[in-house]
């Protein structure tokens, strides 16, 4: 039997905006597609809502593979009762993935001998558990303080009072922990951190008839504002990814012990890169990760809840949201207005033991200001203008061709001349 220790919380960073252009107030233009969580391995996705103390955690695993070899096992602040745990539909937590995910929108030139409006931008988420009886647990100081079957879910919630009598009843318990747990464990124990494990039900499993594992929600209260990743890169094959989106009443989350940036926006890359956004995102990412020396959480969207421009999904309606967890929202508005107190921030963060040594710790701002990942594609006028703006317009156009090859070579660190080639056999 295996321990699969995934952490499904994670932190934010935001991204320097070296090659941002200025921003604008209505982006127009259409949408073509978005960068959502599937694009990365190893991927989980967990939605956080809170408003003040009070926290819902929904964590949606990417994990393939028999149920039976599924355990999730995660540091809670406190005792969770029953009542405080749910099984959702993956479905809500992949609206909201949707809905912040990067995306790609595309303009096309008016013709130069008819414009009437000026060129530019501002146009537009177990081993099983054994049926090892709870006999000697207070000797090795683990108390079972609840168990409950949720769905397809049996959960149990322990308190420890030392790590090694933890690690022994994990091991007594059929997991097979591995190095380097304990000293994470520890550092949980001695914030009189609660574990959650939960373990698939094969019987309930077998009944619901469920082909995937459904995102675990957990409610509790607690001044600590924080996700623990540590367990998650104890026996982590290579770096993981996971995405955090965070439903607040006031405003915009960022992380407070480790950077916070924005990722590149807002700007023009070459239109073959429409039939390979995906492989553009991935690419842009993996090259910031890189000269961030994995140190980072990045800012991937920040925005209210009551609109979009443009919509990589339809905004989510009142009931969905207070099934993630905004218990604040207003069940009467469907969908909520745009200027409505549901903040929406999603973070993006690659992580292991090595360069995130700390969970992930985070403060709710007042920072409303909109922002989103969106890379412009635009399309030269097909026609042959005619008139005395044509030669300026084919000047232009040359020196823009030339800047949007230079900005995705910077973004990915993709070699200039294979884009130049690429830009060729598109017509440029």
């Amino acid at each position: 039997m295996r321990l699969q220790m995934q952490a499904l919380l994670a932190a934010a960073i935001l991204w320097n905006s070296r090659l941002a252009t200025s921003p604008v107030e209505a982006f127009c233009g259409f949408y073509v597609a978005k960068a959502d969580a599937q694009l990365f391995n190893k991927a989980s996705k967990v939605v956080v809502a809170r408003r003040g103390d009070e926290t819902a955690v929904t964590m949606a695993s990417d994990y393939q593979g028999d149920p039976k070899e599924f355990a999730l096992v995660i540091p809670v602040p406190t005792v969770v009762k029953k009542e405080q745990i749910a099984v959702l539909d993956s479905a809500l937590v992949d609206h909201l993935d949707a809905y912040t995910a990067p995306r790609l929108v595309e303009y096309f030139d008016p013709d130069p001998c008819n414009q009437t409006a000026p060129d530019g931008l501002a146009t537009m988420f177990l081993s099983s558990l054994a049926s090892a009886g709870h006999r000697g647990d207070a000797a090795l100081g683990v108390t079972i303080e609840a168990e409950y079957t949720i769905g397809e879910y049996d959960i149990q919630i322990l308190s420890a009072s030392e790590s090694d009598g933890l690690m022994s009843w994990l091991t007594r318990s059929g997991y097979k922990v591995p190095d380097g747990a304990a000293a994470v464990l520890g550092s949980y124990i001695g914030q009189s951190m609660k574990f959650f494990l939960a373990r698939v039900n094969l019987t309930e499993h077998g009944k619901l008839g469920y082909q995937y594992l459904r995102p675990i929600q957990v409610k509790y209260t607690s001044r600590k504002f924080m996700l623990p990743i540590r367990l998650g890169t104890v026996n982590a094959g290579g770096a993981q990814d996971l995405i955090v989106l965070m439903l607040t009443e006031k405003g915009r989350v960022e992380a407070t012990n480790y950077r916070t940036v924005r990722i590149p926006s807002n700007v023009e890359i070459p239109t073959f890169a429409k039939a390979e956004f995906g492989k553009f995102y991935r690419a842009m990412f993996d090259h910031g990760v890189k000269k961030d020396d994995m140190r980072v959480v990045y800012l991937e969207y920040a925005w209210d809840m009551g609109w979009c421009d443009p919509c990589a999904a339809d905004p989510l309606p009142s009931d969905k949201l207070l099934a993630l967890g905004a218990f604040w929202v207003d069940p009467a508005r469907r969908p909520p207005t745009q200027g409505s107190n549901v903040f929406v921030t999603r973070l993006h963060v690659r992580y292991d033991a090595a360069h995130f040594p700390e969970d992930l710790m985070f403060q709710e701002t007042a920072d409303r200001l909109n922002f989103q990942g969106r890379y412009i594609l635009r399309h030269p006028y097909a026609g042959q203008p005619a008139c005395a703006a044509a030669e300026d317009y084919h000047r232009r156009l040359g020196l823009r061709h030339v800047r949007e090859a230079a900005t995705l070579s910077e973004l990915t660190g993709w070699d200039i001349r294979s884009i130049k080639n690429k830009m060729r056999g598109d017509g440029r």
